[in-house]
């Protein structure tokens, strides 16, 4: 069975470059230090984007390096459109755009339109000013519940674990209103409704785009607009996208009139495309179910948005199969490509996931105490997995450090944890910074690399030392070497402009078969060998391919001359 997937030109000079384009995130403050305070900075960036160019990615995504007091790692913003000086300053954000351009890198930047930072000019003057200002009504303010307005406004769960209500205290000393934050206190909910909070965003786009970037990645971007009236909804199901016993959706996340804001954001950057003469990208962060999420690409909203169905599929060849299928039908029904992508600064890193036990609950992420990983196994399937990703026909993500194999550091003390989640959660939720911590770049120098002086701000562990970049590049085999040679082909063979077509009539318990293009991609989940295309040449392959067989937990790709070429009996 064919499945169309309607992608554009692959080259990043094309007007749609974003259809095919495989975007690599640099998480700022883990990337690269070039001053040596421990924490990763805009030069340091600059420094190492030839690495990208190297490893032949078509853009860079980069986490936010906006001001803010880092109350969540950047995600609670002071001012969209300025650098904090923990990053470096305008100028280098300027200068890595350019160096970028220069490499032949498009350049997406994030933009965290739910909240802002209780250090926002914004938030302060909601705090001095009295209930019903105008000052307040750009966030979400609400009365308590109760004789004394001392209960919350709703049952409402944060994100990152306790009460999404945070009650202040008003200027004359006495308890307050209270304020949503879907994520830290520190984190207010910004009111959609409100026109200046509309005007805001489109003048941070204008100011980036100005400067030169490409592309935008929204932060939360199923969760802007809340149900009106705020009602109750059983905890549980706050934040998921399944429906509740009498029909109703959450009332925190995806909620129709996002879309209204979507479409005013591509129109005015459609807008702002033929003024400065290119297209500028929207790509949305909204953890829903293909057919859900496919109403985000629809043509007058954003261009793309992120596949998390994909990245939380087990590694298993029916449900890769199911959601593979269901990826492609739903974006493809609305004109849109699919984004395949297995990790990013949020997750667990896949070589660690795929390492895990089956069953095992990923939520509150890893610590010392939970079940350890198999990272052999998991690094295996990790590559495996890669090869399935970058074959299929769309957009790919690859969060830093993924194309060396980093695992996930689960071994993290509780005094070294930074993650707001950890403290809210008194410890039970020992949060993201497993997958935040620094790139190995060279084995021999201080922090491998990260950092002039060896500070990091997040401990790395030892076996990051035989995995840094210079221990990889060029050793046939290594991580490294499999995402650059699987990003040549890729590109060579049009991968990503291709339509998907599968080799087997009916999913199989173990192994996926297609075909795109000319290549045709064997990706063996199970644990017993498999042939490949009879006498095919292999293209890349995560394990050696000995006699035309794909060994168990690795995957292969084989060139197809014969437009009707089939796989060997098993």
């Amino acid at each position: 069975m064919a499945l169309p997937d309607p992608s554009g030109p692959s080259s990043t000079s094309a007007p749609e470059w974003w259809r095919s384009a495989v975007v690599y995130q640099v998480y700022p403050r883990s990337f690269a230090d070039s001053d040596g305070d421990g924490v990763g900075d805009l030069p340091g960036a600059t420094a190492r984007l030839d690495h990208l160019a190297d490893l032949g990615v078509d853009a860079v995504w980069l986490s936010p390096f906006y001001r803010s007091p880092q109350a969540d790692a950047g995600y609670d913003i002071s001012d969209h459109r300025d650098v904090d000086p923990l990053f470096g300053r305008l100028e280098d954000a300027r200068e890595l755009v350019g160096r970028a351009h220069a490499l032949g890198l498009r350049v997406v930047v994030d933009v965290v339109p739910n909240h802002t930072s209780d250090e926002h000019p914004w938030f302060r003057a909601a705090l001095a000013s009295p209930p019903g200002s105008p000052e307040r009504a750009r966030y979400v303010f609400r009365d308590g519940r109760g004789d004394d307005g001392g209960l919350p406004p709703n049952n409402w769960r944060s994100v990152f674990t306790g009460p999404a209500w945070t009650r202040v205290t008003e200027t004359d000393g006495s308890p307050g209103q209270w304020y949503l934050h879907l994520f830290d206190s520190r984190q207010p909910d910004l009111d959609w409704s409100h026109p200046e909070v509309r005007q805001d965003m489109l003048d941070t786009f204008r100011f980036w785009v100005d400067l030169g970037v490409d592309g935008f990645r929204v932060d939360v971007a199923r969760g802007l607009v809340k149900e009106e009236g705020l009602p109750d909804f059983p905890e549980e199901l706050q934040h998921s996208a399944r429906v509740a016993p009498d029909g109703r959706r959450t009332p925190l996340f995806d909620q129709e009139g996002v879309h209204d804001v979507y479409r005013s954001w591509r129109s005015f950057l459609d807008g702002l495309g033929g003024v400065r003469g290119g297209q500028h990208v929207l790509v949305g962060e909204a953890h829903l179910p293909p057919e859900r999420l496919s109403r985000y690409v629809r043509p007058d909203e954003m261009h793309q948005a992120f596949n998390f169905a994909f990245l939380e599929t087990p590694f298993d060849a029916r449900a890769f199969r199911r959601v593979v299928d269901e990826s492609l039908a739903s974006f493809g029904s609305v004109g849109a490509t699919t984004t395949w992508v297995l990790s990013s600064h949020d997750d667990v890193r896949p070589v660690t996931r795929f390492g895990l036990p089956p069953g095992t609950v990923l939520w509150h992420g890893i610590g010392p105490d939970d079940p350890q990983p198999d990272v052999e196994v998991g690094r295996r399937r990790a590559r495996a997995a890669a090869l399935l990703m970058l074959s299929l026909p769309g957009s790919a993500y690859v969060y830093q450090g993924e194309e060396l194999g980093l695992p996930e550091h689960t071994t993290i003390p509780p005094e070294a944890r930074r993650d707001p989640t950890f403290a809210r959660s008194g410890g039970s939720a020992v949060g993201r910074d497993g997958c935040r911590v620094p790139v190995p770049w060279e084995a021999d120098a201080p922090a491998y690399g990260f950092s002039p002086t060896g500070a990091t701000w997040l401990p790395q562990p030892p076996e990051f030392r035989d995995l840094a970049a210079d221990r990889q590049r060029g050793v046939v085999g290594s991580t490294l070497e499999l995402y650059r040679a699987a990003l040549r082909v890729r590109r060579a063979h049009g991968l990503g402009t291709g339509t998907l077509e599968w080799l087997d009539a009916a999913p199989d318990d173990d192994v996926l078969r297609y075909r795109v293009r000319d290549v045709v991609v064997v990706v063996n989940l199970g644990t017993r060998p498999v042939a490949g295309p009879a006498g095919a040449e292999v293209l890349v392959a995560s394990e050696p391919v000995a006699r035309g067989t794909v060994a168990g937990g690795s995957a292969a790709w084989f060139r197809a001359d014969d437009a009707r070429t089939t796989t060997a009996e098993r």
